[in-house]
């Protein structure tokens, strides 16, 4: 039996199976089972066989966002409209055949868009290219899923489907949970909160069922048992998405406001240029990118060539985006700005005090 029947198998034991407090260990299991089945999936352990060939595309600008829908919902034109790339666009399904990269020029920063061909149900399991799709948006710093607004709410499910399979959550938290392993010692288990949705007995049931029997757990969150395998299996993605619903042209004004209300979500239409701009405008604010300018000793601070960082970024950070070599020979630094203690005057900071948005920095070394 093959690791697909093996998957499809546990899924339809899980939906025979009736939800009370008796099965939720039998139910963990299967979470259990079913999660290192999908692993299994995507990564492979015997490296025999054809290599696959992936979207070799090189991460550039200061940020990637990903481009995610089934096919013809408008992703190539959406990437020809916001870019200078064109894109090939036409009236039939999988015009696009590859990952193809564009980029946004907004407010100094350079974001790179990924145009990713349609992918269709069972993705994740390997059909259409799927597996390459997916895996290319575990790189991307923000998700765009893009929806046909004539359609149903089926097809923003069934994505949501295909892209938590392969380990991709979608506007959530990464949970408050400590896990070491050990090689002697047995299990020690501690909670800071109360347990709501699962308990002990799961936890130790999941951790028996991935042969784990020397380890340090500690929950400071109250996580669902699903939660704690993300945090067993450690190579879960957690990236915010934005919903884009296309073709808001073709329905009526009290259904794009009902979309448009909806949470995550941004109403467009790419045939005639509609809501575009604060598109763009919402992709900076969810990326949460700031602009920082330099400044040499003596001179004016250099406005036309910001360094775009991460929110939370510190004075390091921004010496690896000058030169990989500042760091190492960093003395002090004046900030001017938002984050200086003394605004509007400067303040002298180490190599770990954070940044904020529109700071003047001026770097010095030894």
């Amino acid at each position: 039996m093959g690791i697909v029947e093996k998957i499809k198998e546990i899924e339809e034991e899980m939906a025979r199976t009736q939800k009370n407090k008796a099965t939720e260990y039998h139910l963990g299991l299967l979470k259990a089972k079913l999660a290192r089945y999908r692993a299994q999936l995507l990564e492979p352990a015997s490296k025999s066989g054809p290599t696959g060939t992936g979207f070799d595309v090189q991460k550039s600008g200061d940020a990637r966002v990903a481009l995610i829908g089934f096919p013809s919902v408008g992703k190539s034109t959406l990437l020809s409209k916001t870019t200078h790339t064109a894109s090939e666009t036409a009236a039939y399904e999988f015009t696009t055949l590859t990952a193809i990269p564009g980029v946004i020029e907004y407010k100094g920063a350079r974001i790179q868009l990924l145009d990713l061909p349609g992918i269709v149900e069972g993705a994740s399991q390997g059909r259409g290219r799927g597996r390459q799709v997916v895996s290319t948006a575990k790189t991307a710093d923000l998700i765009l899923i893009m929806l046909d607004a004539t359609k149903s709410d089926e097809q923003r499910r069934l994505l949501e489907i295909e892209l938590d399979a392969v380990g991709i959550r979608l506007n959530k938290r990464k949970p408050d949970v400590v896990f070491k392993r050990r090689t002697t010692g047995g299990i020690t288990f501690n909670t800071t909160v109360k347990l709501t949705r699962t308990d002990e007995k799961t936890i130790r049931t999941i951790l028996a069922g991935y042969k784990l029997h020397n380890c340090d757990v500690m929950i400071r969150d109250d996580i669902t048992t699903d939660e704690f395998i993300d945090v067993l299996i450690g190579t879960r993605k957690y990236l915010p998405c934005l919903y884009v619903y296309n073709k808001i042209d073709s329905i009526s004004l009290e259904q794009v406001d009902k979309l448009a209300r909806q949470p995550n979500s941004v109403v467009i239409s790419c045939e005639m240029d509609l809501n575009l701009d604060y598109l763009v405008e919402r992709i900076w604010d969810e990326l949460g990118l700031v602009k920082v300018y330099t400044k040499k000793r003596g001179a004016q601070p250099d406005l036309s060539d910001p360094i775009c960082l991460r929110r939370g970024a510190n004075i390091e950070t921004v010496c690896n985006g000058v030169h990989r070599s500042l760091a190492a020979n960093f003395r002090y630094g004046l900030v001017w700005g938002k984050s200086s203690k003394f605004s509007p005057h400067a303040q002298k900071v180490s190599l770990t005090h954070q940044v904020q948005d529109e700071d003047v920095v001026s770097i010095f070394t030894k």
